[in-house]
């Protein structure tokens, strides 16, 4: 068995990210970007009012009450032909051109009209209630890096700077291919001795959600020339998963029957619980991720293997963060020399820190446990007891 670390390590080293397309920037929230983005204009493009008031030569307000003649109204999208001269204001409405001659806004609720006057009653201060030209970026500053993943606040700034299309990452496609003869589709007869298969749905949600394209392929049957027959269908993918058939057993094909058609084996078996069983190797030039069969080991093996796999080939740009701790609810037995994932919930105590509060029951065939926690309480190898109120690494399940 090999460390969780290594293989981590061993799996990202060969991967590279996939091709790039351009996409309107209506379609790009949930993309990667392929290059950086540069702004193409200045924002703001001119001195603009961040009030609605008049605008006014600090110098003439210096002192109040202060009367002075207003010599025209400039809304937002228009712009004031004149200037501002001596004793004299410009009513002025929020995002509009702070107009020549002009170096204050006085806000309205700081005036008082009488009809071609405005009487000023707070001081002004040269800038005050003035967004500068460039406050937010300038022509050429690039503002959104390569490898970012595009959210609702990334589109926002894309579009203030006048990018309506983007250079993105492709989305990985990701063929999924279940296996065993013990489970069925929702909905399909179910036999006897036989289960309703989540894994194949459960993974390609989860690759739809970190951004990957899922291709779930049919449920293989213990059958070798089965497993490649199905698993064919995954040719042009940029990764196979597979889920069962990865443990030690004879109806446990995969690595054989997909050993016979080209796979080429890295490693086998990981000293962690749960996913001791897990598999990565190259299947004809598509990597590949042999999931094991238990529901929450697959799923828990996607968050930790899957996940970064998929982040890598979508030429995502991953920063280095500290690891997040919570504090035990209650007391762990001391761990073997194999990394434990315990399955949490996370709330918070009374002095406002995060608890988490690991399940009595760890089975990973139990779906209902992982669908309730919040995160996964990490374990070292070799661990020893952890009383209640020990600080200890978490990985949330967002």
């Amino acid at each position: 068995m090999i460390p969780v670390e290594e293989a981590l390590r061993r799996l990202l080293e060969p991967l590279r990210p996939v091709g790039t397309e351009q996409v309107a920037i209506t379609e790009a929230l949930g993309r990667v970007l392929a290059e950086d983005v540069a702004a193409r204009r200045t924002q703001p493009p001119f001195d603009a009012s961040a009030m609605d008031g008049y605008a006014v030569r600090a110098a003439d307000v210096a002192t109040v009450p202060a009367r002075l003649r207003v010599i025209g109204s400039v809304p937002a999208g228009k712009s004031f032909a004149g200037t501002v001269g001596p004793g004299e204001a410009v009513r002025i409405f929020t995002g509009a051109p702070v107009p020549d001659g002009a170096d204050a806004i006085i806000i309205q609720e700081d005036t008082e009209r009488e009809g071609d006057t405005v009487v000023v009653k707070e001081a002004g201060v040269v800038g005050r209630h003035i967004r500068p030209a460039g406050l937010d970026f300038r022509e050429g500053t690039v503002a959104l890096r390569a490898g970012t993943r595009l959210n609702a606040r990334d589109i926002g700034l894309a579009a203030a700077m006048n990018r309506p299309f983007l250079s993105v990452r492709q989305r990985p496609r990701i063929a999924i291919l279940p296996t065993g003869d013990e489970i069925v589709m929702p909905g399909d007869p179910i036999g006897p001795s036989q289960i309703v298969s989540s894994n194949g749905i459960a993974l390609a949600a989860f690759v739809r959600s970190i951004g990957g394209e899922p291709l779930l392929l049919d449920i293989a049957p213990d059958n070798a020339d089965a497993v490649r027959r199905i698993a064919a269908g995954a040719r042009g993918a940029d990764m196979l998963l597979t889920t069962g058939g990865a443990s030690v057993g004879e109806h446990d094909l995969v690595k054989d029957a997909l050993g016979a058609d080209g796979l080429v084996l890295d490693f086998w078996k990981i000293a962690m619980r749960p996913g001791k069983p897990l598999m990565v190797g190259d299947w004809r030039g598509t990597p590949m991720i042999g999931l094991p069969g238990n529901p929450v080991s697959a799923l828990v093996c996607a968050h930790l293997f899957v996940r970064p796999a998929v982040e890598r080939l979508s030429g995502r740009r991953i920063e280095q963060t500290a690891t997040e701790t919570a504090r035990l609810a209650r007391p762990l037995p001391a761990n073997d020399r194999r990394q434990d994932y315990l399955r949490a919930r996370l709330t918070a105590a009374s002095d406002g820190t995060l608890e988490a509060h690991p399940f009595e029951k760890q089975d990973s065939s139990m779906l209902s446990l992982l669908a309730e926690a919040d995160c996964l309480v990490v374990r070292p190898p070799l661990a020893e007891a952890a009383p209640s109120g020990t600080r200890v690494p978490i990985i949330r399940l967002d």
